[in-house]
């Protein structure tokens, strides 16, 4: 994809946290977690990108160094024609076209802000809105979601979870952004409330043209939700391309095994799962060399262990980073999504 069609894209990115020698005073080695080393990510105009893996594989920190809601170690991040991470965009500017919903509502809406006045917020501080039409505005952004001014003056704590969340996706989408980034927006609900959410940010896609970068430990969220799909493990992107050929025919050991590990559909079954992932994920100090994968992969050999995998072409649009391709092209999947 090359930068002019993509909205938010970012080269090399990467994000370190330091460790060890503030918390032991007679260290002088500098250690750090990398949680994201070295990703390249495109996600396109009125389109959807998912990023999936397992807890801890960095998902969450690419999303909110991608959102420069901290600063990135080194890379670039490219957001509408324009690097962001240079210092040269005003955060308004930036924050009136990508917004962030988050996991738990909770924590992202004040327990002493009226609904009203939370949704008005960025309207007011980014735009400038005042008065009659900011009250019109919020109103327009609640009645998006599926809810209605009676809501203006509740608190949060008046709400149901799906409310909750439905207020936060209401404030996000309230300035018309061109991007929302979702990190697990319904990991924290229940069953029936999550198929609701689904709906209604897919609606809202079609209704605003948004573009979604979607975080998600659920692959089959990431399916219904995506046109793009990076598999993330160990701060690194493993398998990337259109969600319906990387989730039919992925070619990584891991992205099989994750799609294996799903849940099986049938109501005869649906506490089974097809296999389960060995091992536990790596340290984010001290990761593994070569792959990353390879403790844990049923197709890893010597080289596996000595050398970074190169990233392979499936096709134009679907690379893995994975040494034996031609293998895991034989292994099937058991059950769809």
């Amino acid at each position: 994809m090359t930068s002019s069609e993509a909205l938010l894209k970012t080269i090399d990115l990467k994000q370190y946290f330091q460790i060890g020698t503030h918390l032991n005073p007679f260290s002088k080695r500098e250690r750090y977690v990398r949680a994201v080393d070295g990703v390249s990510i495109s996600v396109p105009h009125g389109k959807s990108l998912a990023v999936v893996g397992e807890s801890g594989s960095g998902k969450t920190t690419l999303a909110r160094t991608a959102s420069l809601l901290i600063s990135p170690t080194a890379g670039e991040i490219h957001f509408d024609g324009r690097r962001i991470d240079n210092g040269q965009v005003h955060p308004r500017d930036l924050y009136r076209n990508m917004q962030m919903v988050f996991q738990d509502p909770d924590s992202s809406l004040d327990p002493q802000m009226k609904i009203g006045d939370s949704i008005g917020e960025p309207l007011r501080l980014l735009l400038g809105i005042k008065g009659s039409e900011l009250k019109q505005a919020v109103i327009d952004s609640l009645i998006a979601v599926g809810l209605d001014k009676s809501f203006l003056d509740r608190l949060p704590r008046q709400l149901s979870g799906g409310q909750k969340q439905r207020v936060a996706i209401a404030r996000a989408i309230a300035p018309r952004p061109k991007l929302v980034i979702l990190d697990e927006p319904t990991s924290a609900l229940d069953a029936s409330v999550q198929a609701q959410i689904l709906t209604l940010l897919v609606d809202l896609q079609k209704k605003f043209n948004l573009a979604y970068m979607v975080i998600t430990h659920n692959i089959a969220v990431g399916k219904y939700l995506s046109d793009f799909v990076a598999v993330m493990y160990s701060g690194k992107i493993v398998e990337y391309g259109p969600t319906l050929d990387v989730i039919e025919t992925p070619r990584h050991p891991y992205t099989i095994t994750l799609i294996k590990s799903a849940p099986i559909p049938d109501p005869l079954q649906r506490n089974l799962l097809q296999t389960h992932i060995k091992g536990e994920a790596p340290s984010a100090i001290n990761p593994p060399s070569g792959c990353r994968f390879n403790p844990r992969c049923p197709f890893a050999e010597t080289i596996c262990s000595q050398v970074v995998p190169p990233t392979t072409e499936i096709s134009s649009t679907h690379v893995v980073a994975c040494h034996f391709v031609e293998k895991t092209a034989t292994s099937s999947i058991v059950h769809k999504l």
